[in-house]
């Protein structure tokens, strides 16, 4: 778990994949990196976590390109129940996860999303679907932006093929591939980054 600047984080986020080693620390640590505030924790497991595993080399190399500090500090961890019922918001890396959240905890559904799925659904939420209270918390906000997130879900134009919705999983395959999964995260983060400022009004 990477922490944000508070021993007592008010606002948790849940990245998730299958083995915790690749796509989902990737975007704990690059999302750390881009959010600097004591009101929210990232963190990531895995639904088939290799645990106390490293990324591999690669994908430590790919985290150092794009900025992140001491990649090789993270060691993976087993998705729990104890996981989902903390997270205020669960971003899958494929939508096999997502299922695997929501089997754990079906009251988790509407803060669970796959990463690409949440960053089309941004982009269709409107100012007056964001309905903050007058002077509301940070927190309170980014509760109301997971909200709008779960009711604009099946408003949001869907990718032509359903699987566009996953991050490809590189493990044990090509550096291509490795290129390919960090493409699809960087972009979809950067759109949820850009969604999640929309709190800090």
């Amino acid at each position: 778990m990477t922490q944000m600047g508070s021993p007592e984080p008010r606002f948790s986020i849940l990245f998730v994949c299958t083995g915790n080693i690749c796509r989902s620390p990737l975007a704990e640590l690059l999302l750390c990196r881009s959010i600097n505030t004591p009101e929210i924790t990232v963190y990531s497991a895995g639904t088939q976590a290799l645990v106390g595993h490293q990324m591999p080399e690669i994908q430590q190399n790919i985290a150092m390109e794009l900025g992140v500090r001491a990649p090789e500090t993270h060691r993976a961890q087993q998705l729990t129940l104890q996981h989902v019922e903390a997270a205020d918001l669960i971003l899958a890396m494929e939508r096999e996860h997502r299922s695997e959240v929501v089997r754990l905890s079906p009251r988790a559904l509407r803060r669970t999303f796959s990463l690409r799925e949440l960053s089309r659904i941004v982009g269709i939420v409107q100012d007056e679907d964001l309905a903050f209270e007058q002077e509301s918390s940070l927190v309170d906000n980014l509760k109301v932006l997971v909200e709008a997130a779960a009711v604009n879900r099946g408003l949001a134009v869907p990718f032509e093929y359903p699987a566009d919705d996953d991050v490809v999983d590189p493990y044990r395959r090509s550096e291509q591939t490795y290129h390919e999964s960090r493409d699809q995260v960087v972009t979809a983060l950067a759109a949820v980054i850009r969604y999640l400022n929309r709190a800090a009004v």
